[in-house]
């Protein structure tokens, strides 16, 4: 009697990942496929330059999967038109902006430059959204088993599995909520938002005056005399950010200040997106509790 064997998706299906949130996500759909990502936690996704490097990974890319939303519009149209990959070209089946397939926070019916970085379709660092994350991972199995329909059935069992866990992870995660809820904390960006707003923790005061313009010494200024400043538990930034402005503002307020990956690393447990989270939030709840408890 002959079994059947699971087949592996072939190394030769190659993908562009815009963030490595979404290599590590194609990873656990298919483990064995080629992944060239963009960008690194240390970077901001906004501003990359389209190296001759990734212009040659466009180029022979069965699919390019990036988050959308305006965030790679200042690179990825001059990597798609360099790399002349017509499998990846936007309408095509092998570009996937996973934005598209959650509801976004925050989109604008009018922007314009006196706005700042402001994305019209929404705020595009939904990575860190519990209940948005979910819906991308089985449009992207999906798309993967388009693209290779033999591997179909294996693509959405590995979906199937990658859903269980983050279901657990989730209902550890409301655990904690429940002790974070009603707290607040000083951001720089709306890099986090998806997730605070899913915990509860307010994020009022933001140390850039406008998105994506970095902290001026008169903005920081006017911090001091804001409301939300007082009731503010914790500085959370990403590690990507410049961390002076952030330590400026903890000699001025004594208060904590945490430096988190705003996407997955390199290192366990923070190369999933999962463990990212988990960090995230465990790190969010032992600030909080000892600031409460006056620790600090």
């Amino acid at each position: 009697m002959i079994g059947l064997v699971s087949l592996p998706a072939r190394a030769d299906f190659h993908v562009f990942a815009c963030e490595p949130e979404w290599a590590t996500l194609t990873r656990a759909l298919m483990p064995d496929a080629h992944v060239t990502t963009a960008t690194s936690y240390l970077q901001d996704p906004h501003y990359i330059e389209a190296r001759p490097s990734l212009i040659a990974a466009m180029g022979r890319a069965d699919i390019a999967i990036c988050t959308g939303a305006s965030l790679e519009a200042g690179w990825l149209p001059t990597l798609l038109q360099r790399a002349g990959n017509a499998q990846v070209q936007p309408g095509r089946t092998g570009l996937f902006f996973a934005a598209a397939h959650a509801r976004l926070h925050a989109p604008h019916d009018h922007v314009d430059r006196s706005m700042g970085d402001v994305h019209p379709e929404g705020n595009p660092h939904v990575h860190l959204s519990p209940d948005q994350l979910p819906k991308i991972a089985e449009a992207l199995a999906q798309r993967l088993g388009e693209l290779r329909p033999e591997h179909s059935a294996d693509i959405f069992a590995r979906y199937i599995t990658w859903r269980v866990n983050w279901n657990s992870h989730r209902e550890q995660w409301r655990e904690s909520a429940k002790a974070l809820e009603g707290h607040s904390v000083v951001v720089q960006h709306t890099g986090f938002s998806y997730l605070l707003n899913w915990l509860g923790v307010g994020s009022t005061v933001d140390l850039e005056p406008k998105p994506g313009l970095p902290p001026s010494a008169s903005h920081l200024s006017q911090l001091l005399t804001d409301p939300g400043l007082d009731k503010a538990s914790a500085i959370l930034i990403a590690s990507h950010q410049d961390r002076k402005p952030a330590e400026w503002l903890v000699k001025q307020t004594n208060k904590p200040i945490l430096v988190l990956p705003g996407t997955v690393t390199d290192n366990s447990p923070n190369d999933n997106l999962a463990g990212l989270i988990s960090t995230i939030v465990g790190r969010l709840e032992a600030s909080i509790t000892e600031v409460s408890d006056g620790s600090l």
